[in-house]
């Protein structure tokens, strides 16, 4: 029975983090349709989720690539009553560093990746667990690491070309007509791409709690996904999308470059054809830095536009130590349930994790409330002296 409670905590855990990626990826979809005023922060939001949940149903591999791909199964005797719930502590821990780093990312509105977030939490809890043999080195180079590497320069490239094309054939025409027209085109990429997140992103989630079924014994590893887990997962990240993940929102849309709604379009539809390639081929590729790549060239495919290099260096900093610090974070959690598990029992050792991770969540979403964005002033200025995504009337009263 106490299991159970136990893998009820993870499953809950993994849906929690499915709804901090909804709200925290969905500027990778939505950023440049409400910046250019496509479509009002309310109703793209919406529409996002909407599609989100659509698209996680649509595909499965991204989620084998999870559930199969980062932990070392094999180092696991499943049917070992201890393998068991080790496996399950890992998987508990690996979300929870996810969860923090998402969190903390969110709050100073930096988008990093969801994806690696994850990814780096069930790897530093694996190598605490079993040490170097617990992680599946050669999936995570090949599926995960050179992708991150190489999406946001093909992203960028493919959007420079594309912005550059679309401001040559369409040179002659007025500048007023060509944005009303190219507004409409931003919502058909724009909703593209959240299909595309739904279908990559919310596998991840799934992948996340069948190991957990795994380690539960509840299903073998070679068990096709079972459904109400896609739709769990899909109804969590539609739900964190319709939240409006507004602090991200509104560096994707106006902290990175000033956009004009054919960049927009050229932006959303390079990212969809990745995400979505990428999501047929099994990789677990990150929206974030393909969206961010594709904003990034749409800055370099127009004459005269401006990017912002230094919030550009911020977020490839982000970049980098997404992995390492949600690892890190991940193996600190598996060691305290374990710890307190040793010295009491797994299940409060479990409960201590757990009173870790909604401490910290609550002290975040307290600071955030401190220096509101939201709907209504995520279109604000940009104040390039102090590159804060606080709206500089928001720090003004603040004070």
């Amino acid at each position: 029975m106490t299991e159970l409670i136990i893998l009820v905590i993870v499953i809950a855990t993994a849906l929690a983090f499915d709804f901090t990626n909804g709200f925290h990826d969905t500027a990778n979809a939505m950023a440049t349709s409400i910046a250019t005023g496509a479509l009002t922060p309310k109703v793209a939001v919406t529409l996002s989720a909407i599609l989100n949940l659509i698209g996680a149903f649509l595909s499965v591999e991204v989620a084998k690539t999870v559930g199969k791909g980062i932990v070392n199964l094999d180092q696991f005797n499943l049917s070992s009553e201890t393998d068991a719930h080790k496996l399950l502590l890992v998987v508990f821990a690996g979300l929870i560093g996810g969860i923090v780093w998402n969190l903390l990312t969110w709050l100073l509105g930096i988008p990093s990746s969801s994806s690696h977030a994850l990814f780096g939490g069930l790897i530093g809890a694996a190598f605490v667990s079993l040490g170097i043999g617990g992680v599946a080195w050669a999936n995570i180079l090949g599926k995960i690491i050179i992708p991150a590497l190489a999406a946001p320069f093909v992203a960028g490239v493919v959007s420079a070309c594309g912005t550059w094309l679309i401001y040559r054939i369409t040179d002659s025409v007025e500048e007023h007509n060509k944005n009303d027209h190219f507004r409409i085109g931003q919502i058909a990429t724009a909703s593209l791409v959240s299909l595309a997140h739904g279908t990559g992103d919310a596998q991840k989630t799934m992948g996340v709690i069948f190991l957990a079924l795994v380690a539960y014994g509840e299903i073998d590893a070679d068990t096709h996904m079972p459904l109400w887990i896609i739709a769990a997962c899909a109804s969590a990240i539609a739900l964190g999308t319709y939240t409006g993940g507004w602090r991200v929102i509104r560096t994707l849309g106006k902290g990175l470059v000033e956009i004009d709604s054919p960049q927009g379009m050229a932006a959303e539809a390079s990212s969809a054809a990745i995400i979505l390639t990428s999501s047929h081929a099994g990789m677990a590729l990150s929206t974030t830095h393909v969206a961010t790549g594709s904003i990034l060239g749409t800055g370099l495919g127009r004459r005269g536009a401006e990017v912002r290099w230094g919030v550009a260096g911020r977020m490839a900093t982000a970049w980098v130590i997404t992995l390492p610090c949600a690892a890190i974070v991940g193996a600190l959690t598996w060691l305290v349930a374990h710890l307190v598990g040793l010295a009491t029992t797994d299940f409060i050792g479990v409960l201590a994790a757990f009173a870790i991770l909604v401490t910290l969540a609550g002290y975040i979403y307290h600071e955030s409330r401190k220096n509101k964005v939201s709907s209504h002033n995520v279109n604000a200025e940009w104040d390039e002296d102090s590159n804060s995504v606080i709206p500089a009337e928001e720090r003004k009263v603040a004070r």
